[in-house]
C-alpha cells in the first residue's frame, strides 16, 4: 500500500492537506514529487508558478495500475482525515484508492495559530464545497474513467449531500455515515448566537458556549458517562485516542458555527434532496444509538426524504447498539465489510 500526504492549493490561496492511500503501482494524485522551487519548497499541483501559469493535475503515467474505484472521503467536525486510515487500508486491500482532504480549519490544513475550527471570513461552507469539488477534479484527472464513490461522515455527510446535488451525475455512489436530519427549531437561535459572538468577539473566537450547546446533549443519553465524548463509540480505547488527539474535539469558532448551521439548514430542506440525481445510488449507515441521528430516526427521515424526491436506490442500515463513529465502533469490521460490499456492487 502507498500512503502519502500531499498539498492542494485552492483558488483563494488556502493550502489543504490531502491524505491518500493507494494500492501499489497506482499513480498518486496530481504531479509526481517535484524538486523544491527557488523559495525552497516543493511545487504542488494547482499552484501558480512564475509567469502566471498553473500546474494542472497530470494524467497517470504510462503503465500505472488503475484502482477498481476511488473513494473520496469528507470527514466530520473537529476531527481530521488521517483518522480514516484503518478503513482506507481495508479499501486498498480490496483494490480501491482513497483520497480525503483535511477541511479548512482541521488537521494539517490549519493555517494559523487561531485557525483551528475556522473556515473563512465569508462563505466558509461554499469554500469547503469548492475544495471537495477541486479534489474530485484531481481524482478524475489522475484516474480517467475510474468510478468515484463519495463518502461523508457527520458534518462531512451534509457536505457530501450538498456536493451530490451539483456533481452527482459524476459519482458512482454516495455513502452517508453518522447522518443527522438537521437541527430544526434550534437552527435560528443557534445562528443568532453565532452571529452575535462573531460581531462581539470576532469570527475566530472559540465558542465554548456553542460547543457546549452542540455536544453536551449527546452525552446525556449515556449517563453516567466515563468521558465527555462517550457518545462517539462504545470502544473505550477509541474514545481515549480521540481525547488524546489535539486534532480532535477542539472548540470551534463562532464563525464556523454560523457557517455549519446555515449549511445544514440548507441541506436539510426537502427541496434540496430534489436536486439530487435520481439515478445516484445512496447508502445511509448509522448506529441506532447515535444521538446525532436521533437514535436512527434522523437517518430514517433522510432516507424517506430522498425516496420522496424520486431517488431510485436508497439503502439504509442501522447497526444495533452502535453510536456515532461507525468506523471506530466495536463492530467496525462488520461496518467496513458492509461498506466495501456495497461499493463493489456499484462500481
Amino acid at each position: 500500500m502507498i500512503s502519502q500526504t500531499s498539498e492542494m492549493l485552492t483558488p483563494d490561496g488556502a493550502r489543504l492537506a490531502i491524505h491518500s492511500w493507494m494500492p501499489d503501482g497506482v499513480a498518486p494524485l496530481g504531479l509526481p514529487a517535484a524538486a523544491p522551487d527557488q523559495a525552497g519548497r516543493a511545487a504542488h499541483a494547482d499552484e501558480p508558478v512564475p509567469g502566471g501559469a498553473a500546474l494542472a493535475p497530470s494524467a497517470p503515467p504510462a503503465g500505472a495500475r488503475r484502482p477498481r474505484a476511488v473513494i473520496q472521503i469528507a470527514h466530520g467536525m473537529a476531527e481530521h482525515a488521517a483518522r480514516y486510515g484503518r478503513f482506507a487500508a481495508a479499501a486498498v486491500a480490496a483494490g480501491y484508492a482513497v483520497h480525503a482532504d483535511d477541511h479548512r480549519g482541521h488537521g494539517a490544513s490549519v493555517a494559523a495559530p487561531d485557525g483551528q475550527g475556522f473556515l473563512a471570513e465569508a462563505d466558509g461552507w461554499e469554500l469547503v464545497l469548492g475544495d471537495m469539488s477541486q479534489l474530485l477534479d484531481r481524482i478524475q484527472a489522475a484516474y480517467p474513467g475510474v468510478p468515484v464513490i463519495l463518502m461523508g461522515h457527520s458534518w462531512g455527510s451534509f457536505l457530501a449531500r450538498d456536493l451530490a446535488t451539483r456533481r452527482g451525475e459524476e459519482l458512482a455512489g454516495l455513502i452517508l455515515l453518522g447522518v443527522g436530519a438537521g437541527l430544526g427549531t434550534l437552527t435560528a437561535p443557534g445562528m443568532a448566537l453565532a452571529s452575535a459572538q462573531s460581531r462581539l468577539r470576532g469570527k475566530r473566537h472559540p465558542s465554548r458556549m456553542l460547543h457546549a450547546l452542540a455536544f453536551e446533549p449527546y452525552n446525556r443519553h449515556f449517563a453516567p458517562s466515563r468521558t465527555e465524548v462517550d457518545w462517539l463509540t462504545r470502544d473505550e480505547e477509541e474514545v481515549d485516542r480521540y481525547i488524546a488527539d489535539p486534532g480532535c474535539g477542539f472548540v470551534s469558532t463562532a464563525g464556523f458555527f454560523h457557517d455549519i448551521l446555515a449549511g445544514i439548514a440548507s441541506v436539510s430542506a426537502p427541496e434540496h434532496a430534489a436536486a439530487t440525481p435520481r439515478g445516484l445510488p445512496i447508502l445511509l449507515a448509522c448506529g441506532d444509538q447515535d444521538p446525532v441521528g436521533a437514535m436512527g430516526k434522523g437517518a430514517r427521515r433522510v432516507a424517506t426524504t430522498y425516496r420522496r424526491a424520486g431517488v431510485r436506490e436508497v439503502a439504509l442500515t442501522l447497526y444495533p447498539g452502535a453510536r456515532h463513529e461507525l468506523l471506530n465502533e466495536t463492530n467496525r469490521e462488520e461496518v467496513t465489510a458492509d461498506l466495501l460490499s456495497w461499493i463493489g456492487a456499484h462500481v
